[in-house]
């Protein structure tokens, strides 16, 4: 695993503007009915990372006008809740996303963005300006790098315990991180049928 100083990684230095899949109308990424984009790229290099073939940031296509326009169409169906980014790491994609994530927030304003990073929260306070453009545009992140030694499969949306699920909207207007109220991990679901079963 790699970890970062302080605006060593820049998109503009790393960034193909490939991306390794598009999925549409999927359930496992965020809450609702998802449409999925996974860039290419990422350098952190988590151990037992599931998605290793995105590290590469030429791995997949070139991301397209044709495939944007797919994606806003999709984004469009009244069912569809929001757009999710992973990867690979979209922070290091801005080039890509953001222009997609302000278009989406400008014509489909109903729709919410969900994005997972392996940048933590206070790591990303201290990036680059299109990251944190990136982040205000967010209203959903799951934050930090896998943790093979913390993985837990009953986690909600998370591979690792050391991950978080933040509200970032909440967490700007606070200048705090705020957790996601809908939190719900299967931990807490186990114990919480414990407890009823001693009641």
């Amino acid at each position: 695993m790699n970890n970062p100083k302080p605006q060593e990684w820049r998109a503009e230095d790393l960034s193909q503007g490939y991306i390794a899949d598009y999925k549409p109308l999927n359930f496992v990424d965020g809450e609702g009915v998802r449409n999925s984009l996974y860039v290419s790229g990422c350098p952190f290099h988590c151990e037992g990372c599931y998605n290793e073939a995105t590290w590469n940031f030429r791995f997949g296509v070139p991301y397209t006008l044709e495939l944007e326009e797919r994606i806003m169409a999709d984004m469009a169906l009244s069912y569809v809740q929001g757009l999710t980014l992973l990867g690979g790491e979209p922070f290091l994609n801005t080039g890509t996303v953001l222009p997609l994530v302000k278009r989406i927030k400008s014509e489909l304003p109903g729709k919410d963005i969900w994005s997972w990073t392996g940048y933590t929260w206070d790591e990303l306070m201290l990036e680059t300006p299109d990251k944190l453009e990136l982040l205000a545009n967010i209203d959903i992140l799951v934050d930090g790098r896998f943790d093979l030694s913390k993985k837990n499969l009953l986690l909600q949306f998370r591979g690792s315990s050391n991950q978080r699920i933040i509200d970032v909207q909440k967490s700007l207007k606070a200048g705090k991180v705020v957790i996601w109220e809908k939190l719900n991990d299967g931990e807490q679901i186990v114990e919480q049928f414990h407890k009823e079963k001693l009641i």
